[in-house]
């Protein structure tokens, strides 16, 4: 992630450049972000502008597949409706999307166990089977097989834990778990507390798409444990309804990665790191706990 913030006046004159009936709407820099900064334009509008490398490329991503799906989706989620040019003026892709309206969960955790209906169900709409030609993705809807001679390097960031024992025994269970026989199925691919929107303690909406592909729908199903609060995941899962033991299995071991990526990106930024978010360790121990009770 980058360490640096564009100019306002910078999105600004894009606007006036490539999208000139929207450069007069009101522009406002938004905290947050990995890959992007944004701005919300206007009351229902957001400029992405990419920060990393990769950063042009997923939302590419998002501007090719995410509007064929959204509006079956029960949930808002940043839908590109414009897309801006790389120019002299700004070298890369970015793009103008529907505003989500809420606070990321990294910031107000959701808190109610009814919060689990509402996610089955923008789940259940999105792991339909995906095309052929659709994204894939190599960290995302893949065997965990694939990350076995990883996992000891993850478990050091927390070594420290008194329950790490236990959660490398709910790796190991995920390892072993039967691999994913049915389509590659739509995946969000990184469903984690800093991209879903919370009002009043539920979630009310999802973004940030660009990890989008098609797969195993355990790498979503983590966030039963990664979004929810304590004591939902088996709500969560009754609604969703069509996980089998094998299924859940490797959703658990989904959770211990996003478990490791969070405190270790929170750790950074407590240390002040580049890059790094303070408000994701907290959201990570969190995820162990509710993973492990």
């Amino acid at each position: 992630m980058a360490d640096f913030r564009y100019e306002t006046s910078l999105v600004r004159e894009l606007l006036r450049g490539q999208h000139p009936d929207l450069a007069d709407l009101e522009l406002r820099d938004v905290d947050g972000g990995w890959d992007n900064q944004m701005w919300r334009l206007g009351d229902d509008l957001a400029v992405r502008m990419p920060h990393t490398e990769r950063a042009p490329t997923l939302l590419r991503k998002e501007y090719t597949w995410l509007p064929a799906f959204a509006d079956r989706l029960p949930l808002p989620t940043p839908t590109p409706v414009r897309i801006g040019l790389p120019s002299s003026l700004f070298e890369h892709t970015w793009t103008i999307a529907r505003w989500v309206e809420g606070t990321p969960a990294d910031r107000a955790p959701i808190t109610r166990v009814d919060a689990a209906d509402v996610l089955a169900g923008f789940l259940r709409a999105l792991h339909d089977p995906a095309p052929a030609d659709a994204p894939t993705n190599p960290d995302r809807g893949i065997p965990l097989a694939q990350f076995a001679g990883e996992s000891d390097e993850w478990f050091d960031v927390i070594a420290d834990h008194p329950r790490v024992s236990q959660a490398r025994e709910v790796w190991d269970l995920a390892l072993t778990a039967p691999p994913w026989q049915g389509p590659p199925l739509w995946l969000h691919g990184d469903l984690h507390p800093a991209n879903v929107a919370v009002h009043d303690g539920t979630l009310v909406g999802v973004f940030d798409f660009g990890e989008m592909c098609a797969g195993d729908p355990a790498t979503d199903l983590a966030a039963a444990w990664a979004l929810l609060p304590a004591g939902a995941a088996q709500k969560f899962f009754d609604a969703y309804g069509e996980a089998d033991d094998a299924t859940v299995a490797r959703s658990r071991g989904w959770a211990i990665m996003r478990v490791v990526g969070l405190i270790e990106v929170g750790r950074n930024g407590r240390l002040g790191l580049p890059g790094g978010k303070p408000t994701w360790e907290p959201a990570g121990y969190a995820t162990l706990e509710r993973l492990l009770a």
